[in-house]
């Protein structure tokens, strides 16, 4: 009995997954165009609406636990959003470890209630969870761990650990001869870390052109300008010299995101590296581009205002 229960288990799952890629990939790819970007059946618009649902998500976690990172949850949720929702990532929250899925490594976890409120939004686990962010016990942390929530590839917070995972990752596919791709959104203060340059080199030495590193180009890290900081700029050309092709995109201009996804790798037998210009706290008067937003705590009042800023009825 306990092997036909076995067998009944594998053979639902198998339907179930060939249902999901049946529905969510067997769409007619539509023709490029500025509203819905080449190669995706979501529209511009209807990403947007999703992103600023996102963003009122991760800050009424962050008024919830009194602790978060608002400003860089605000800058990466167009990103998440066209990624995940935006069918660029060809994954299966069904089937969260189906071997030929992409791998996204949120590089920059201490973003993690734009993160979570995303994979809750693509159906990895339910939207309720969301409440327990920081509790004691809960399984959403303040940075993630791939041991306690589907759709988390890797444990990060520590700075500079999440593109020398996924180049090694990108490096097992390639030998694997398998064709799922690795994307990793780092942080701008993040490049700092000379393990990410570490990790550039090898993955240009082994041409691993199925490895897509997305920097969040928000201008701040904690506790200043990151030009005031260690200055970066210009930052295109040192991704060019370390052998990426490199392609700069409005981080908040979903139709331009979903072009720039849907034409990787940009060089054959070159990584990518997309920079997107992005603004730190997007969509919130008080917290675009102000430094103390990058650890700042939204109250109720303030919840109350961005939502009105982002057009979300309370309670959607």
């Amino acid at each position: 009995m306990a092997g036909r229960a076995t067998l009944l288990y594998i053979l639902i799952a198998m339907i179930r997954t060939i249902a999901y890629l049946c529905n969510e990939w067997g769409k007619p790819m539509e023709a490029a165009n500025r509203e819905t970007g080449r190669g995706s059946s979501k529209s511009a618009s209807w990403l947007q609406e999703q992103a600023n649902i996102i963003r009122l998500s991760a800050m009424t976690m962050t008024n919830h636990s009194g602790l978060g990172h608002t400003g860089g949850d605000l800058s990466a949720s167009d990103i998440l959003a066209t990624l995940y929702l935006g069918d660029v990532l060809r994954v299966n929250p069904m089937e969260p470890m189906w071997p030929q899925r992409d791998r996204f490594i949120m590089s920059k976890g201490h973003c993690s209630g734009a993160f979570y409120s995303v994979l809750a939004a693509k159906g990895y686990f339910p939207k309720e969870l969301l409440a327990t962010f920081m509790d004691p016990l809960s399984r959403l942390n303040g940075h993630p761990d791939r041991n306690k929530l589907p759709g988390v590839e890797a444990n990060t917070g520590p700075l500079g650990h999440g593109l020398p995972i996924g180049v090694g990752a990108a490096l097992a596919a390639r030998m694997r001869g398998e064709s799922w791709r690795i994307f990793v959104l780092t942080g701008d203060g993040e490049l700092q870390e000379g393990s990410n340059w570490e990790a550039a080199m090898t993955a240009q030495h082994y041409n691993l052109d199925n490895l897509i590193v997305i920097v969040d180009r928000n201008r701040i890290q904690q506790g200043d300008f990151t030009e005031k900081t260690i200055r970066m700029d210009p930052v295109a050309p040192k991704w060019a010299a370390f052998g990426f092709a490199v392609e700069e995109v409005d981080g908040h201009d979903h139709a331009a995101l979903l072009d720039v996804f849907s034409r990787v790798p940009i060089a054959p037998g070159k990584p990518t590296c997309i920079i997107a210009n992005t603004i730190k706290g997007k969509g919130i008067s008080f917290a675009e581009n102000e430094p103390a937003w990058h650890h700042g705590v939204p109250t109720k009042e303030h919840l109350a205002l961005a939502a009105r800023e982002l057009v979300i009825e309370v309670g959607e």
